[in-house]
């Protein structure tokens, strides 16, 4: 039985990858993806130095990309969720109403066009959802849960299910997060701008060839050359 990948925040020397994961070069200082069987001693004593406890893992049936676990672990505020069905759930007012509707589209078709199921929630904890969002979204093993939460310090994180893990290269999530999440970006551009970029770049990847050039420009809307993600056009790139 595949054990579930976690990924936590730490650059240890060695990892010993589970089946079906992914593990990041430590000289880049990039996240490092583990097996749960191989944590089940040392758990719970990491969880409680980070400030957590077990319901941090309630979204390990995914690979995480960032420290967004951190910052749903402890919360579970249904009364934050829209009374309806939503893909963007915005608590912490990002986006504008043009800019969360569009947002909507883009995810719709990546949704319909790839059975990618990309989800977005924007907060600034603990002013969030939090675990709620597990069951209102249905996440799976075919979701990406985008946590934008400016708190982190890299805007951009990613749940990452198991079969979407499996679609683009290794190396995207965190070069995504890297060009539009890291503080200097959101600072002078703004968190939309950051949600916005990330949303497109990632309906663009998915959107691409598979290959060995799949994915290798990181294109967002504002500031890129033209995407083929169904906005490009629309904000003149």
């Amino acid at each position: 039985m595949q054990q579930p990948c976690l990924l936590q925040r730490t650059f240890a020397q060695t990892c010993k990858p589970c089946s079906g994961g992914r593990r990041y070069d430590i000289r880049q200082r990039q996240p490092v993806v583990v097996c749960a069987g191989d944590l089940r001693k040392s758990l719970q004593q990491r969880v409680h130095n980070a400030g957590l406890t077990a319901a941090a893992v309630a979204l390990s049936g995914l690979c995480l990309v960032g420290s967004a676990v951190a910052r749903l672990e402890g919360v579970n505020k249904p009364e934050l969720l829209p009374k309806e069905f939503s893909t963007v759930i915005d608590v912490a007012g990002f986006l504008t109403e043009g800019e969360e509707q569009r947002i909507k589209k883009e995810i719709q078709g990546l949704e319909r066009d790839k059975g990618v199921k990309l989800r977005v929630l924007a907060q600034n904890y603990p002013n969030t959802p939090g675990l709620a969002i597990k069951d209102f979204w249905g996440v799976d093993a075919d979701t990406v849960v985008f946590v934008a939460d400016p708190g982190l310090g890299n805007i951009l994180n990613f749940n990452v299910g198991e079969n979407i893990d499996l679609m683009v290269p290794s190396n995207f999530w965190p070069r995504l997060a890297n060009k539009y999440g890291v503080k200097k970006y959101w600072q002078s551009s703004g968190e939309e701008a950051a949600i916005v970029n990330a949303v497109s770049a990632i309906d663009t990847c998915f959107r691409e060839p598979v290959g060995r050039q799949q994915c290798s420009q990181i294109q967002g809307t504002m500031d890129e050359g033209r995407s083929s993600g169904p906005f490009g056009a629309f904000f003149g790139s």
